[in-house]
This record gives C-alpha cells, structure tokens and sequence, in this order.
C-alpha cells in the first residue's frame, strides 16, 4: 500500500536529511513522495541540501554556492554520507515516487537555478514525476516561463487569500502551507480551485490524527515518517 504523503528530506528522524540513504529509506516505507530542497554549486549543478551553506550539516564551511561539486562532494554530512545530486535522487525515486522539488532561491542567489533544475528533470525522464515548489514565487513564476507543461507549487507560511489568483495564473496546481494555518473553509477553497493542499511539517502524533480526520484530502509533510504510516494504515483498516 502507498502511503500518500510526503517524506521530508527523506527519512531525518533516523538518517542524516537530504542523503540517498535517507530517500531509500522512505521508499522503503512506500511513501507516495519524497520531499527535498535544490542549491547550485559554483559551477552550475544543482545539488541536494537545504541550507545556502553546508555549516549545519556538513563537516565543512562557507556557502553552496561558493564551492564547485567537485570540492562539494568531498564533503560529508552525517559521518560518512555525501550531498546528493539532483539527477542521483531522481534516478532513486523514478518509477517509485513522485518527487517535490523545492527550489532554495532567494532573489538573485542563484542566476541559473531554474534552468539547471529544469534541464536535469527532463535529461532523468521524469517530467511526470515531479513538481517544483518554493517560499520565492519569482522562482516559480520563471519556471512557468521556461516550461508550460511542468506541475508548480507555491510555499507559504501562512495564509492568504492572494495566493489563489497567482496560482491560477501560474497554473500551480500545489500549495504547502504551514499546518497550523488550515481551516475548513481554506481546503474548500482549495478543493474548489482544483489544487492539492500539502501541510508542512506535522510530526505529533496527535496533530497527525486529527488531520488526517478533518481533511483527509489533505497531504502532510512529515519528518516521523513511521508515525504517519502507522497513522494512516489504522484509518484504512477502521473504514
């Protein structure tokens, strides 16, 4: 049975974030999604980590975008795992899981990221499999421009009813907001317009349960990925 949601940076509860371990380990799980953040190098390769510098998760220092890969890869995160690339989790989940790309642009850091990310979704064949999101709206509203056919998402933190006219012009057909910031009338909306709400990040179980009983139309984004399976089997098997 796929569990319909989405693992976020993989499986960082019992694997270092963003690492191939941690992806295979929420296919193991048959998550329906995987869930990851997009930087680009010095020399252009979009690769796999969250933050703009490597501080945080690496044994190295300074920003993504002042290294090449090369020196990237050198790297480790977690004691003995590397930063993936892109296309390396692509080829992962492809035919596995559908994949939420976040694009991690912040205003003109990184000239090229759209094109970059773009590129490599079609060089992996996956252009049905995937969907590009970020909190930077121009980013998105670039990759519209540079793709009619690719599926977009718009993050937000809160709620707020200019979304909706933006995403229909955009064609985004996702919206990740901020869990706490759902209401029943907001998923109506939502519904009505033909867009998929995903709610990040809920990890407790009780915000789980009671989620997944108002708005089971609506997908999480979990970091306890095995709580939310537990979850949703228990709901399958009571119906």
């Amino acid at each position: 049975m796929s569990i319909v949601g989405l693992a976020h940076r993989g499986y960082p509860k019992k694997y270092p974030e963003n690492t191939l371990v941690s992806f295979q380990a929420a296919l193991d799980l048959s998550f329906s999604h995987l869930e990851l953040d997009v930087n680009l190098t010095k020399d252009g390769v979009p690769v796999v980590i969250h933050d703009p510098t490597v501080n945080r998760t690496t044994n190295g220092k300074g920003r993504v975008v002042d290294y090449t890969w090369e020196e990237l890869q050198r790297l480790r995160t977690g004691g003995e795992q590397s930063i993936p690339l892109l296309k390396d989790v692509l080829a992962l989940a492809k035919g596995r899981a559908k994949v939420d790309i976040e694009l991690k642009q912040s205003g003109d850091l990184y000239p090229g990221l759209e094109e970059k990310v773009l590129e490599t979704v079609r060089e992996c064949g996956v252009q049905d499999q995937v969907f590009v999101t970020s909190f930077d709206h121009y980013s998105i509203q670039r990759m519209r421009q540079l793709s009619k056919d690719i599926e977009l998402g718009l993050v937000i933190y809160g709620a707020t009813p200019s979304v909706f006219p933006f995403a229909r012009e955009l064609d985004a057909r996702y919206i990740s907001v901020k869990y706490i910031y759902l209401t029943d009338d907001y998923v109506r909306l939502c519904e009505e317009q033909g867009i998929q709400v995903i709610a990040w990040t809920i990890d407790d179980e009780a915000d789980m349960r009671e989620l997944r009983r108002k708005y089971p139309q609506v997908w999480i984004c979990t970091n306890e990925l095995e709580k939310w399976k537990a979850c949703v089997l228990e709901t399958a098997s009571s119906n």
